[in-house]
């Protein structure tokens, strides 16, 4: 083999070696300081609401005017203990990826664990998204999409979340 050879070889075998160091570096960073946990549903800086067009309602009249529907989805167990958030028909997923609605920085937790949406009928339901560990609603694990009662715990890993008033 000529020199040069030797030479880009010995530097290809340097910036893989290099390369191999990094990525070590960054996963043993990541398991010693997890995921960066962001809170959702709280405004910044007081900003005001968008202003609504004439006509057109927030919220389907159905989920309005039911009485004891409820209201809040409330974290009561894990890191997140206090987190709330606003139930205004939308969905909102849960799991350890950083779109979703609220972010689990829980071991047990998948990138994409569970979702909570609205039925037509106004009532709220859980469904598992093939998370590994389970999703559990009264200690019962999920395997279809289920209606959750109100102050029914939903347990994602450590991490016990309950719909309220």
């Amino acid at each position: 083999m000529s020199e040069l050879t030797l030479t880009v070889m010995r530097l290809g075998f340097l910036a893989v070696l290099w390369l191999f160091v990094i990525v070590a570096v960054q996963v043993i960073r990541s398991d010693l300081f997890g995921t960066r946990v962001t809170q959702r549903g709280s405004r910044r800086g007081g900003a005001p609401a968008a202003p609504q067009q004439p006509g057109r309602q927030s919220a389907p009249p159905q989920q309005r005017q039911r009485r004891g529907a409820p209201t809040k989805l409330v974290v009561s167990e894990g890191t997140l203990t206090g987190t709330t958030v606003a139930l205004a028909g939308q969905t909102i997923t849960l799991g350890r990826a950083h779109d979703s609605t609220i972010v689990l920085d829980d071991d047990y937790a998948s990138s994409r664990h569970a979702r909570i949406y609205p039925d037509r009928d106004g009532q709220w339901i859980v469904e598992d998204l093939g998370s590994t560990n389970g999703t559990y609603l009264d200690r019962t694990r999920l395997t279809t999409p289920t209606p959750i009662p109100p102050g029914a715990p939903i347990r994602i890993g450590k991490t016990v979340i309950e719909l309220r008033k």
